[in-house]
């Protein structure tokens, strides 16, 4: 314990901004709205497909089938800008990206470059910086969610899909299906309850996943559980808003330090132009619904949980006078259950990305921008044009990701057997199915959020994840050799938290 100590304390502290403030950076190559951005292991920021055409504009039918994009692009942290990486195999709007365990992402669904729905599927791969196809979905989904659960299994649930034949409109999904990295392959799951589009999946702290909303009518007023033990879902009892909301569209759902999440609603009336937005809080212990608190004229659509906890909400506010995109700010603290406006952002915007950075800024890129007219736009809201400008916010608080500990002037990590206490190494290695143990830091103090820790591309199962006994400031967080996790002397660990990736450190594994 004593050689562990002294490591620690060769290895920095936690460092802190100043009062939340936002800046320009480097703007993408394409303008592009409803597209994704995903943080890769490498710190570096993965933005797919999206459009340039949000229905704020006409456009002819040749200039609209080409506004859904195929390309793809990094933001790179260090420089401040965006390059160009490999394409997508086809363009894509409303599709997902999801993080794999292996590095790889995830692209899945979406709509074509004629609004019709996608069944494909493709990995991107950070080293080669190439897309390839993987295996299809059992159906073709747009607006539907993907959630990495602790298996390394991909949830899909939902979504519009492609119209039935003679049919003109597309229809929602009930289905669910799971993707499974080791096959490259998909596999129906137990059907939802409800049919959903436009809804969200949060992955909660006992690894079930909560799927909330979405749809019309009164659908965006329930919610249900998956359970990936028995592959199912099951109704939540109650609403999490009021039952007199119409108008619903897509929301947030955040998962809270507390184990809480906070949901939140948009209300939009395209006749009046009248927008407002509902929150509630989601309590997986007692399985209810409560009101969250009070939001102000206008909508929170796009949230992002620091590192010190509480939550991030920028853009999307109409006013009742004038239909515009905000340049608003709040931050949700949880604890004190109060919202705090920010900086504002440098531009209105909705239909952009919100990414945390391995330094704990936030990257907020593309989206609409409001046209300072009027007309041209469904029910009379504001003609909105597509951007690719970007900006950074900087905390209050500034958290960096976490880090793992290795040995003075290697990568060698200071992992050790949970049951002697000794240092993994190549020449004590760990065996499958093995407790191991290590320090690392910047979780969130007393939060129930577990992070993730990933051998050799395998989620492990975390079994404990808390204070270090006798080193404050520090976390303790125990794990278990996952089966198929490869053997070698330099076998690679990282822990991932709130999305953002650890260094890697090596062990030996037999």
């Amino acid at each position: 314990m004593e050689t562990r100590f002294v490591l620690l304390l060769s290895l920095g502290a936690l460092s802190f901004g100043q009062t939340g403030t936002f800046t320009p950076t480097g703007s993408m190559i394409s303008p592009r709205a409803n597209h994704t951005a995903t943080l890769l292991n490498n710190g570096k920021v993965l933005v797919t497909g999206g459009s340039f055409w949000v229905g704020g504009n006409d456009l002819p039918p040749a200039e609209l089938r080409d506004s859904v994009l195929s390309s793809a692009e990094l933001y790179d942290p260090s420089t401040g800008s965006f390059a160009v990486t490999g394409d997508m195999s086809s363009a894509r709007v409303g599709h997902t990206a999801t993080l794999l365990a292996t590095g790889q992402v995830l692209i899945a669904g979406g709509q074509d470059a004629d609004f019709r729905e996608l069944s494909t599927a493709e990995l991107y791969d950070p080293s080669t910086g190439t897309f390839t196809a993987t295996g299809s979905m059992s159906a073709a989904r747009s607006a539907h969610t993907a959630t990495l659960l602790n298996d390394g299994k991909v949830l899909l649930t939902g979504g519009f899909t492609v119209p039935p034949p003679g049919g003109v409109v597309s229809g929602q999904l009930d289905s669910a299906e799971l993707y499974d990295p080791s096959t490259k392959t998909f596999v129906p799951t137990g059907n939802m309850n409800t049919a959903r589009s436009g809804h969200t999946a949060t992955l909660l702290s006992d690894g079930a996943a909560l799927i909330d909303g979405g749809g019309g009518g009164q659908t965006f007023l329930s919610a249900e559980i998956y359970d990936p033990a028995e592959g199912t879902f099951r109704p939540v009892a109650g609403t999490p808003y009021d039952s007199s909301l119409t108008g619903a569209a897509p929301g947030s759902a955040t998962l809270l330090p507390t184990g809480n999440v906070l949901l939140t609603l948009v209300t939009d009336d395209l006749i009046t132009d009248d927008t407002t937005g509902s929150t509630a809080l989601y309590n997986p212990s007692t399985v209810t619904f409560s009101p969250a608190l009070d939001v102000m004229e206008g909508t929170w659509r796009i949230a992002t949980l620091l590192g010190d906890g509480t939550v991030f909400i920028a853009g999307l506010n109409y006013s009742d006078d004038l239909p515009t995109f905000t340049s608003h700010a709040d931050v949700y603290d949880p604890v004190a259950g109060t919202v705090t406006a920010t900086g504002n952002m440098v531009a209105g915007r909705n239909y952009h990305t919100a990414t945390l950075l391995p330094d704990g800024t936030v990257l907020v890129a593309g989206g609409a921008e409001p046209v300072n007219s009027t007309g041209g736009c469904f029910a009379g809201c504001s003609p909105t044009f597509v951007v690719g400008t970007a900006e950074l916010y900087l905390p209050t608080t500034l958290i960096p990701a976490p880090v793992l500990y290795s040995l003075p002037g290697g990568t060698q990590g200071a992992i050790w057997h949970n049951t002697t206490g000794e240092l993994v190494s190549p020449s004590s290695p760990a065996v499958a199915g093995e407790v191991l143990a290590m320090y690392t830091n910047n979780l969130i103090e007393g939060g129930v959020i577990p992070p993730q820790v990933i051998i050799s591309g395998h989620l492990a199962q975390v079994l404990y994840f808390g204070d270090a006994p006798g080193y404050p400031g520090f976390f303790q967080v125990n794990f278990r050799v996952p089966p198929g996790a490869g053997a070698g002397s330099t076998v690679l660990v990282r822990l991932t938290y709130l999305g953002r990736s650890s260094n890697a450190v090596t062990i030996g594994v037999n």
